[in-house]
């Protein structure tokens, strides 16, 4: 276990888990929306996070968190072990908001400098329809590849860094 991709919809939690399972195994963390938001919450060319991204998962070990769809096939193919967070919608939006409210302001530890947390009915629309829209193709991916690679999926927000026994991944 040296490069674990950590996936699931905004507020399922892959921050959390991350920081946890990092403190556990001594790998290092990747916070994809460090990488790719630039202040005041722009966004990079899609040829520069490609190479962003391909430059990320060259390292020998990460834990790393995030979506963004349009590098998943290639942070698949370099991870040995994916996560998956599979958080209802109701637990993602309340944890989303909740943390709208906590931060409105402020830039959140896992984000960049320049990108303070703020009401956007953009993102929140996005949190409202991932498992509609998005959950389906990605456990679609992850469960082509657990037979090279080690998948585990958690569909509870109870206690998860417990559920996700270290020798599971082993």
């Amino acid at each position: 276990m040296k490069r674990i991709l950590i996936l699931g919809c905004c507020g399922a939690g892959k921050s959390t888990l991350s920081r946890s399972l990092a403190e556990k195994v001594d790998i290092p963390i990747i916070h994809l929306d460090q990488h790719y938001w630039q202040p005041n919450w722009q966004e990079p060319p899609k040829e520069e996070w490609c190479k962003t991204v391909e430059d990320l998962i060259k390292k020998d070990s990460w834990i790393m968190d995030g979506n963004y769809g349009g590098t998943l096939d290639q942070r698949i193919k370099r991870a040995d072990t994916i996560v998956y967070l599979d958080a209802s919608t109701i637990t993602c939006m309340y944890r989303v908001i909740a943390r709208i409210l906590k931060y409105r302001g402020k830039v959140r530890p896992d984000m960049p400098a320049g990108c303070k947390e703020r009401f956007d009915l953009s993102f929140l629309h996005y949190v409202l329809v991932f498992n509609l829209v998005r959950r389906k193709s990605i456990l679609k991916k992850i469960n082509g590849v657990k037979e090279e690679k080690k998948v585990v999926i958690i569909d509870s927000s109870k206690n998860v860094i417990d559920q996700l026994k270290l020798k599971d991944l082993s």
